[in-house]
């Protein structure tokens, strides 16, 4: 008490200089105790940095707790008394300031002064640390192991026997190192760490670094000692207790690589392993320098939130995002466990060895490593196609980039809340897309040899959006191989455009002559917005595209000659919307009815994907008239079609105009949608087989389109679906099903009761989470609301189905259009219990929102929605989220306003049509 009252008259006489940004003690910030708190701002002082941690923490897993010390070697930058560092859910025990020789400054007991509302606590020193002495914080810590998917928490898994398991894993990112460890929990305090974990016999440990040596302890217990890690952000710190298997191998550069799985789940790790070890030797060609540490983990978390993480040499994965069972799994997911890990090993580089500055340049990492994916892949795995894949990321990223509540790629973000929200289709899926746009702008050459540049320009360091500019600049101004001369254009002032703008662009395009007349607004014309836009262009006489870099609002470029049709935005490689005047959608539909094929695949599907686009906001014009009718003119040719991706693409379109026609029970309408696409598709649904054949492209459609079928209740699909279920049934599970086709076929059985049991019962047994899935899939498509209501409390109790399912599952009810309503009431009654489980900002809570949100769209529903939202305005009036969900329902109210009752009468003349033509034939 003494030391309090010492501290409390300290900080009324004077308050030691810090730095030239630091805040007095405001009366607002009080600790825990009534003291003033010596920092006011959520961000730390920069005036202490880490050098070095040594930690040594031991989980017990019998009383599900956590006991820990960490001695930090700290540099200090000002004189000062206090040192402010993170801490959540910790109780500290001990606190201590040792000179370079590791001598107590003071013999008294230090005081820990804590301010939850910033995660942070203050340790006082009676001596003053002196600018550029050597000082050592000393911490002992204890704490429960965390019942989320944050900081240091337990996960459990049942073997097959029914036994129940428990380990202890970390996830850290973005801000969650300090719910383990007192520690500076911001990336651009980047320090060594030599960590030290002790466990039972009948466990293993794991971290970052390579073992060292393992020291038998007393009371049977052992020390697993790891080396000293590389410089690294608190963030990318993991340790691991678990009782798994692994298998492993080298690269050809002697790194070893380790998948790690539940004992049970070990032969489903090898595809896991194949693919790290070409990916790894593959990423240090492509980068030019070598992967720095010994030895790459790889480890299937039973409880995981989001899909992986990239923790420096111990990366963590969901289970479904790292094993592969070939006799369950199909070709979509082993085209995500692929993409996962390529995601996840690209961070090593991005993200790992140079890191943001802060998290508002999160895309650095995230974008670099979302596109990264699809380079890998494309190299090392070229009969996956991932090419088809990045068409939909990148019209994934246009939905949501195209409204009013976006952000700029590169925005502010303070607090715990807001910088999870960061992570999000804008820093990973855009930004993927607009780097894609660079490197065909810059040639790959020229991309490649830039972003090498930057990497080790910024080895071991952090990062902002200009330095990665700067990079690119200065390799293109040596180059005189690249298409374009960079010597005139302001590189960096041109990517601003794409990450301090929110919103994309839409390029209008009218011909006459030769000449074309080009401008660009943005696609919602509230706000003026001007972008840099590497345009790209092809022509009915031209085999090669044609690039110009627009600047203006509006630009007048010359033919070579006169030319039937015009598309711009070739194969899509840019990121914006392209709306051509009456004259040029008519050409184009005309096209790709005679022959669509003098367009690529990806052009093909970028103009259905641009016209659907415009026909949310009515602007789209052909020689109907009418936006709609236009965009069904122009989908006119997919009988033609046998290309997936364009085929997909206008078919998801019509699905979801169903699906949203249907929630609102339109009989008239959805019966003649669904015969409509029925007839229309029949050729392309009859000619699937149900089997594993083909090329990925093939069975990707496959897969599609006999889920489609199915669940418009076409008979042959039906029947076939049926009579593979009872087959599966009656061996009790042991005859294998096509792995494409199994999840249609279970959503088939599930809709009696029999089959809806028998499901429920292989869900709680199965040892394959992918397999789980399938089934949960199916189990929510029932149409019995008891059903899926029970569904929804077993997904709240977290035995039968784990917590980390629940956001899935709430979706899937929320979906199906017996439970939209049912989903929603759920979210609504539960809605403290939810934020519980999944918090405010985080993945978990923002696709409940999402999935259950934009299922609607009336009028009703959304005042229903405002007024919930509205009742815990304090709560949520940071999340952004609730912006995103409730903008997609007014689209969705606007869509049915506009669309509604033309579409109406379309389907009327085209089913009235069809029947007559059918009865002409007889």
């Amino acid at each position: 008490m003494h030391l309090l009252l010492v501290i409390l008259l300290f900080l009324e006489s004077q308050f030691c200089v810090q730095s030239s940004d630091s805040n007095s003690p405001a009366g607002d910030n009080l600790a825990t105790n009534g003291l003033p708190f010596p920092w006011s701002k959520v961000r730390l002082p920069n005036y202490i940095v880490p050098v070095h941690y040594h930690l040594l923490i031991h989980p017990n897993l019998t009383t599900l707790k956590f006991s820990g010390s960490v001695k930090i070697e700290i540099d200090v930058k000002n004189n000062t008394n206090w040192v402010v560092l993170h801490s959540k859910n910790l109780k500290i025990f001990t606190a201590t300031v040792l000179d370079e020789h590791e001598a107590h400054l003071s013999d008294k007991v230090l005081s820990v002064l804590e301010y939850p509302a910033h995660e942070q606590i203050a340790i006082f020193s009676p001596k003053i640390l002196t600018s550029g002495e050597k000082y050592f914080l000393y911490l002992e810590f204890g704490a429960p192991l965390s019942d989320g998917f944050y900081g240091f928490y337990k996960s459990t898994y049942k073997t097959k026997a029914g036994e129940t398991r428990v380990l202890a894993s970390t996830h850290f990112e973005p801000t969650s190192a300090r719910m383990a460890l007192p520690c500076f929990d911001e990336p651009i305090f980047k320090a060594n760490y030599t960590v030290r974990i002790r466990r039972g016999p009948s466990h293993i440990a794991l971290s970052n670094m390579p073992l060292e040596q393992t020291v038998k302890i007393g009371n049977g217990l052992f020390e697993d000692q790891f080396e000293v890690s590389v410089k690294m952000s608190s963030y990318l710190l993991a340790f691991i207790v678990c009782d798994f298997r692994s298998v492993s191998g080298m690269t050809a550069t002697g790194i070893n690589i380790s998948i790690y799985a539940v004992p049970e789940k070990w032969h489903q790790t090898h595809y896991a392993l194949e693919a790290a070890l070409r990916l790894l030797e593959f990423y240090e060609q492509y980068f030019n320098i070598l992967y720095p540490l010994p030895k790459m983990d790889l480890i299937a978390i039973p409880d995981f939130q989001s899909g992986a993480m990239e923790n420096w040499g111990l990366t963590t994965y969901r289970e479904t995002s790292l094993l592969y069972d070939p006799d369950i799994s199909s070709a979509s997911d082993k085209l995500w466990v692929t993409l996962v890990i390529g995601h996840e090993l690209a961070h090593q580089w991005f993200g790992n060895l140079v890191t943001m500055e802060w998290w508002n340049d999160i895309w650095l990492n995230e974008g670099f490593a979302r596109y990264m994916e699809f380079v890998s892949l494309e190299a090392v795995y070229p009969e996956l196609k991932v090419e088809d894949h990045f068409l939909d990321t990148c019209f994934g990223a246009i939905g949501r980039d195209s409204l009013n509540s976006s952000r700029p790629i590169s925005s502010l973000a303070e607090n715990p809340t807001q910088i999870k929200e960061m992570f999000d289709t804008v820093s990973y899926d855009k930004g993927a897309c607009i780097l894609h746009m660079l490197r065909n702008f810059l040639t790959n050459e020229g991309f490649q040899s830039g972003i090498i540049r930057y990497l080790r320009r910024f080895r071991y360091s952090n990062a902002r959006n200009e330095d990665l500019w700067d990079s690119l600049i200065k390799h293109q101004n040596k180059n005189s191989h690249s298409l374009f001369i960079l010597s005139h254009i302001d590189l960096k002032k041109m990517m601003s455009t794409w990450t301090l703008q929110k919103g994309i662009p839409l390029v209008t395009v009218r011909r006459q002559g030769r000449r074309l007349y080009v401008g660009q607004e943005r696609f919602l014309k509230i706000v003026l917005y001007l972008w840099h836009i590497p345009l790209t262009y092809k022509t009915s006489h031209s085999e090669h595209e044609v690039k110009h870099l627009l600047t203006t609002k509006s630009d007048v470029l010359t033919l070579d000659e006169e030319v039937d049709w015009v598309k711009l935005n070739t194969d899509m490689n840019g990121y914006y919307i392209v709306h051509y005047d009456e004259e040029g959608w008519n050409c184009l539909t005309e096209l790709l009815r005679v022959n669509h094929t003098a367009l690529s695949f990806k052009d093909r599907a970028s103009l259905i994907h641009n016209a659907f686009q415009l026909v949310t906001i009515s602007q789209l014009t052909g020689k109907t008239g009418n936006s709609i009718l236009a965009t069904l003119d122009l989908i006119g040719y997919l009988k033609s079609e046998t290309h997936n991706v364009p085929l997909l693409q206008g078919l998801g379109y019509l699905q979801s105009f169903y699906k949203l026609i249907e929630k609102r029970h339109i009989a008239d309408v959805t019966h003649n949608l669904k015969t409509y696409i029925l007839q229309y598709f029949r050729d392309v649904i009859d000619k699937q087989t149900w089997s594993d054949d083909g090329t990925v492209s093939d069975r990707r459609l496959r897969e599609e389109v006999l889920s489609l079928a199915c669940d418009f209740n076409y008979p042959p699909c039906l029947e076939k679906a049926k009579q593979l279920f009872n087959s599966w049934v009656d061996s009790n599970g042991t005859v294998s099903l096509p792995t494409d086709v199994s999840e249609t076929v279970y959503m088939v059985g599930a809709q009696d009761d029999s089959g809806w049991a028998y499901l429920l019962e292989k869900y709680g047994v199965s040892m394959c989470e992918t397999e789980k899935s399938k089934f949960l899939s199916a189990l929510a498509s029932s149409k019995d609301s008891k059903k899926l209501s029970r569904l929804l409390q077993l997904g709240m109790g977290g035995t039968v189905i784990k917590t980390q399912n629940l956001p899935s599952l709430i979706y899937m009810v929320a979906r199906n259009p017996v439970g939209h309503f049912l989903a929603w009431d759920f979210v609504k009654k539960h809605w403290n219990e939810l934020v519980e489980k999944f918090p405010l900002g985080s993945f978990g809570i923002r696709s409940i929102i999402v999935g259950t949100v934009t299922q609607f769209s009336s009028t009703e529903e959304l005042r229903e929605v405002e007024v919930f939202f509205k009742s815990i305005t304090e709560q949520v009036s940071q999340l952004r989220v609730i912006q995103v969900a409730t903008e997609n329902l007014e689209k969705n109210i606007m869509w049915l306003k506009r669309n509604l009752e033309t579409m109406r009468t379309w389907l009327q003349y085209e089913n009235k049509l069809k029947l007559l033509l059918k009865e002409q034939c007889f």
